[in-house]
Formats: structure tokens, sequence, C-alpha cells
């Protein structure tokens, strides 16, 4: 099998007899052990060929994509038949793809010829670049079809029109070392099961370990942090949030502990102010793009994936938490009504992607990146009319085009004469110089903002990804239950402009109670009590995996506490028991990526790395943590084992590389806090009380809460708390007011005296623990 992928240092050729081995597993393999590098796998397997460097400065200098739906096919392969829209977007070229299954298989023993695997995705710029350079070229085709069975994946070493001399090595390979290839293959395959299977050697880590994995991961990121233009790390700059959460739970911890945290949150600040100020914001439309390519958060690449948008509007909520600054909070508002105009469904689905590419007008025969994002100054001035010059001014608009503020923003001239939108200057400051309020400035920028959308509206889109993936969901769930409680913190008459719509907060609990319907219509089996991972035009061949039940189950915990119904913790706590079934390592610890069912995947591995989405067994940790603070006896007892017995798996990663898992490292520490904070509504909901109280309670980030709302007078309520937790239940019925929700606060098997009013609440909230943190 020849594995091919995008953006890689080297290739690496693994040439697998498939009626000896079977194929490869079903999701794309990350080394993570710090014990078992790409240079050593190199020397496993028979061929490295040298991939092609590609520089990610040099993205918007690629290609362009042949666009044009109506012309007749002159290749059409068994893709045509496929849902997936990465696979539908290689129906018609030359090769004679397969998707990935048991007819490709078959095919390649009949013929006994190796595997050609590419990999991608329907929304990524390079893959558009590899088909125009690469698939639809005849001879590069002719190529793959005379020597492998050629398999597309969803999820690419780049075969250049003048570079195809590797191929026939490969094939000569194949016909003359098949023998050292399969031992070789065989090898492979167990070193890397061997490194990427890890087990635990006790059943928990070293005590302290938490506490002291938490703080080097805070030290390694505060070495790399960019005091010029924010940001960890050098360009291109990508926004990892789970770096963020990780600075801001640590600020907690030390404030806790009476320590100074005013480094760790200016960090955490700039970086998140001058993301939003960046070009990697979509100004005119909401949402941020993918990365950016510069050091400055300006020239971005210009795709946008769903759970960067879950994310990010988290981290932005915690921080206006934190701070009680509204630039915080209409980031988040940005964000999710982005996500609700653009990327949701009718029946409440919400979107995978948007495309970098698109044309730049109707017609054209080529797509370009960003296309559909940048503008020239005369466009500005056209569209925007009267207020052009401060508009302009405001986001460095200039007739030269402005992707100069960077060496490596704009290397080739892409966009000479086009401009990408950023934030340069101080808004007051600018405001001033008018001699009119910040307000009234504000307000001019919005209605630019909103004919510029309109304008931008009429040009042709970037391709939508409109597959819903269960586990990118699940992170969008999240924001939307959270921001359902934490913006009603907004001061009131806050003002909103463009592209933030100011809705109440609770319609954004509505938008992800829709979400986890649709999930659980669709793709969820109430018999089996599992799911499926995506769907489009019905749901895919593939099962779930074991990020989409961590994210998921995240994701109804949140829709919970922000005051949904108790029959998304009951679908939580099922889908958990499902997750223990199908990925648990009970022996050694930890949670598989894949179930263990498909014999076809060779590999089941344990992720740890906290990247672009946090690693299923980080999320898991915190859903253990959370679901024990809300039952009791031996089912809290169990999670809590289970989630110690994960984190011993990963000890010498916490040890040694804890800039690699921050998300587990908060997690670690959280399993470690000997009580976790329960604060307990009991009173009749909805009500308006009930929504000042639920409200009270998520005033303040604070990890390490969980909150628990019960109805005495709700059967389904009542029933829930019985059976799982009877410490709750009798709580209810010996705190019911007829006319008062009451809140208690309970930690260290202690609760605090009743109060009903939510400023009480808050006070309660923000004192300090009386335990060890």
């Amino acid at each position: 099998m020849v594995i091919v992928r995008e953006l890689c240092s080297i290739t690496l050729i693994s040439l697998i007899h498939l009626n000896r081995f079977g194929p490869l597993g079903r999701k794309p393999i990350r080394i993570s052990n710090p014990s078992f590098s790409t240079s050593s796998l190199s020397s496993l397997l028979s061929f490295v060929s040298p991939c092609r460097h590609i520089h990610v400065h040099k993205v918007l200098a690629m290609a362009e994509q042949t666009l044009n739906p109506t012309q007749s096919h002159k290749h059409t392969n068994r893709l045509a038949r496929e849902h997936s829209p990465y696979l539908l977007q290689h129906a018609h070229n030359p090769v004679d793809w397969y998707p990935w299954g048991e007819e490709a298989f078959q095919e390649a023993r009949r013929r006994d010829v190796p595997i050609f695997l590419s990999i991608g995705y329907s929304t990524c710029h390079w893959c558009h670049v590899m088909e125009v350079e690469s698939f639809e070229d005849e001879g590069v085709a002719k190529l793959l079809n005379d020597l492998f069975v050629s398999i597309k994946f969803l999820c690419n070493r780049w075969i250049v029109r003048n570079d195809q001399m590797w191929i026939r090595k490969v094939k000569d390979a194949w016909e003359t070392k098949k023998d050292v290839l399969a031992k070789s293959g065989a090898f492979a395959i167990e070193q890397l099961s061997e490194a990427l299977a890890a087990s635990a050697s006790s059943n928990k880590l070293p005590d302290g370990l938490p506490q002291k994995a938490l703080q080097l991961c805070a030290e390694q990121l505060s070495g790399s942090y960019d005091p010029q233009f924010g940001g960890f790390g050098s360009a291109p700059k990508f926004p990892r949030p789970v770096e963020i959460q990780l600075m801001m739970y640590q600020s907690k911890k030390l404030e806790e502990a009476g320590k100074s945290s005013e480094s760790n949150n200016k960090m955490v600040l700039f970086s998140l102010q001058c993301m939003a100020r960046g070009g990697i914001h979509d100004h005119i439309g909401g949402g941020f793009h993918r990365y950016s390519v510069d050091e400055c958060w300006h020239v971005p690449h210009f795709e946008k994936m769903l759970y960067d948008q879950g994310q990010l509007a988290n981290v932005y909520l915690d921080s206006f938490s934190i701070t009680g600054d509204t630039f915080y909070s209409c980031v988040a508002r940005d964000i999710l009504d982005y996500l609700r105009r653009e990327m949701i469904g009718e029946g409440g689905e919400i979107y995978s992607a948007e495309d970098a590419d698109s044309a730049e007008f109707e017609g054209a025969s080529r797509k370009k990146e960003g296309a559909f994002y940048v503008w020239t100054s005369q466009e500005v001035e056209d569209i925007v009319g009267e207020h052009a010059n401060i508009f302009k001014d405001h986001y460095y608009v200039k007739p030269s085009g402005n992707c100069d503020l960077s060496q490596i923003s704009d290397p080739h001239h892409e966009f000479k004469g086009k401009n990408v939108l950023i934030e340069r200057n101080d808004t007051s400051t600018l405001a001033s110089k008018l001699g009119i309020s910040k307000d009234e400035y504000l307000d001019i920028l919005g209605a630019c903002r909103k004919k510029l959308f309109d304008a931008r509206s009429k040009r042709p889109r970037p391709h939508l990804d409109d597959k819903v993936i269960v586990s990118w969901n699940g992170l969008a769930m999240s924001a939307f239950a959270r921001a359902s409680q934490i913006l009603k913190g907004e001061a009131e008459g806050t003002k909103y402009c463009f592209p933030v719509v100011g809705c109440t907060p609770k319609e954004y609990l509505e938008v992800g109670e829709k979400a986890a319907s649709f999930i659980k219509k669709q793709l969820y089996d109430e018999r089996t009590q599992r799911l499926t991972h995506s769907f489009r035009n019905g749901p895919s061949k593939a099962p779930g995996f074991l990020d989409d039940y961590a994210f998921l189950i995240s994701g109804l915990l949140d829709l919970y506490e922000s005051g949904g119904g108790t029959s998304w913790l009951s679908w939580a706590i099922e889908l958990q028991n499902t997750q223990d079934e199908l990925f648990m390592d009970r022996e050694g610890g930890g949670y598989f990526n894949t179930p263990g069912e498909d014999p076809s995947v060779l590999l089941r591995v344990k992720e740890d790395h906290d990247g672009a989405e946090p690693s299923g067994n980080s999320v898991s940790v915190i859903n253990l943590v959370r679901l024990a603070s809300m039952v009791t006896g031996s089912r809290s007892v169990y999670y809590k084992n289970n989630a110690e017995h994960l984190l011993a798996v990963f000890e010498s990663r916490l040890k040694d590389m804890a800039m690699a898992i921050p998300l587990m490292c908060c997690a670690a520490d959280m399993l470690s806090v000997p009580s976790r904070k329960q604060v307990v509504l009991v009173g009749h909901k909805p009500s308006a009380d009930f929504d000042g109280m639920i409200a009270a309670a998520h005033a303040s980030y604070d990890p390490n809460k969980t909150v628990i709302h019960v109805d005495p007078s709700n059967k389904e309520d009542m029933e829930f708390w019985e059976s799982n937790n009877e410490n709750i239940a009798m709580m209810a019925k010996s705190n019911t007011a007829a006319d008062k929700v009451v809140a208690l606060v309970c930690q260290n098997f202690m609760c605090s005296s009743p109060v009903t009013d939510p400023e009480s609440l808050k006070a309660l909230l923000k004192q300090k623990p009386s335990i060890p943190v």
C-alpha cells in the first residue's frame, strides 16, 4: 500500500501484501509516542521517498481549481456513486478510483498489485491543487491505473507531472522484492502497534504529577509566546484553543492559591485580541479561518472548519467570564451567529466546513484561494460610499493591496492589489480623531460591513461541505449551550454591530438542542446504543469513533448543565457506557480511537495529542470527572477509576512532553482535585427565577464546577435523580419552595446554607475554596 498525504516532510511508502496482512486502519495515524519517531519508522519500511518540500507560506501561490459544473465529463469512476463531498470531487478524474472497501482490496488481490491510498478532505486547498496537478493528468492517471489499485479516502506525496519516477520504482520493487516488502510491512505494523497502543504500568498517576504537568505545560507555552503579535509559536500560526484553555485553567489555580496570574492572563487576552483583529477572523461574515500563514495573524488559509468555530467560541466565552469585557462576548457571538447563518441545515444539523477556494466571478473557469474574502480598494469605495475612508483606515485597505505586513504574507504576490481586512489601530483612538463617540464609530463600521456582506453574498460562494460529523457537532453544541448562560452576563443595553445579530442568549441553547436531536434521530441506533460517524444524504457506513462519543458526551453535559432536560444527561451516561464497551482497554487503560470489530483495522491507536482538535482521551477524562460528580456509589467510583487508569497510560507524556497535551494536563489536575464543587438548583423550570439562578451559577469561570438542576414537580427529573444520586433527590425534596428557586453550593461533603437570589449565589461562588488546590 502506498499511503499519500499532503504537507509531509517525507513520504512513507509501505507496501503491504493484502492476502497476508489486509489494509491499514480507517483513521489517519498521528505518531505521538516520544520513543517512536518518524525517523525510526522510516528504517522499518522498504522505501522512503523524498517528498517535494511544501512550505505553508506558499499556500496562496498554488494552482487554481477547475470549475465548470455544467460540462460533460470525459471520465467517470466509481466515486460518482458515493455521498462524500470529497469523493465526489474526484468522480471525474481519469484515475480509476475506488472508495475504501472490500471491492478495492479484492481487486488488488486479483491483480496482485499494491494499493495507492490517497487521503484528503473536500475543503482542503492543497487537495484541490493536487487534483489539478496530479489526478487530472492523463499521464499520472495511466501510471496509477496500470500499476496500482487506487483508493480515495476521506480525511497526499505530491505527484507532479514531471516527477513520476518514484511510482515506477514502487512498481519495480513490488515485482522483484515482494517477500522483503511483506516482511518489512509486518515488522512496521508490529512496531507501530507497540508504539501507538501503550499500556499503563499502574492504575493511577504518581502523587503530585498532575500539578507538575500543569506547571510544566504553562512554562513551555510561555516560552513559545509571541509578545509582539500574540499566540504561541511562530508562523504559520494556528488558533490552538487547547493552549488558551490550559493557560486560563492554570491562572485559576494560581488565583485560588493566592498567587499572581497576571502574566498568564496577559498572554491569553492579548493573543485572543490579536486573533480577533487579524485577517484570520472574517470581519464581514463572522467566524475564523483555519490558520494564518504569517506571524501577525493577517493572511489566512481561508478554509473555515466547524471544529475551530466551536472551540474558539468557548475560549472567547471564558475570557468574557473572566474579564466581563464585551469585546470577548461579541467575538463569541460573531462565531455562533456565523454558524447559525451559514452552517446549519433544516433539521438543526451543523455542517462541517467551507472551502478556501472559489471562483472570482460567475462563469470563471478557475477557482482561487480567498477570492470570496478579499477586496480591492476601489471595490470598498464603490460599495461602502461616504464612509469608505473611515473603513479603509480602520481595516488597513490600500490601493496597492495590504498583504505586506510580513515577508511571508504573500511572497509570490498572489494578492497584489487585494486586501485582507485587519484591524491595526485602537478603536477609541480612531473615533477620537474623527471627533465622534466610540459607539457612533462602531455603528459606522457595522453599517459598512453589512454593505460589504450584501455585496459579497452575490459572489460565487466557496464550496460548502454539508456533511454532518458527530464529533464536530459535539464541539459546537458545547459552545451554543454555554453561550446561552454566560452571555446573560452582558450588561443591559449592550450594543451589537453586524455581523453580530444580538439575539437573546436562550436562542443559542435551542440551536444546540436541535443539533443534538438531529444526531439522536439520524445517527444513533436506539437498539444497539451506537453512533454512526457522519451524515450526508443519509448516515455514512463508518461507525462512530472515540472522538464522536467523547465530544458528543461533552456537548450533552453542557446542554444539561446550561438548563437542558435530564434526557440529555441520561443519553450522555448511555453513550459513556457504549464508549467503554467499544473503545476501552480494560487491561491496559485508556481508550482506542476505533472499535475493535473491523478486521481491516490493523492498528488501534490510543491518541493523546491535543492539537487542532483535542484528543478523545483528554476529553474523556473530563467527561468521567464530570459524570462522577453527578452520580453516586459504585458508578461514581467506576468513572474515577477509569479516568485514573487512562491518565496512567500517558504518564511519560505528562512528565516529559506536557506541551503536546495541554487539555490532558488540565484533565489530570481536575481529577486530582479532592472535591469538585457542585451547584444544586432546586425549583420550578422553566421560570424567570430559574433563568436568573442558572445564569448566576454560570457567571464565574470555574472549570472545577458542576451545575445540577432539578424540578421537584417534574417526574422525569425526580426519577432520574432517585436512580442515579439519591442525595440530589433528597435535597430537592427538602429544599422545595413554592415561589423560589433554591441554590446550594456543595463541596468536600458539606453544603452551604440555601440562597434564593442570583447575587447571593454569585457571592458564594466567588469565595475561595477551603480545601488545598
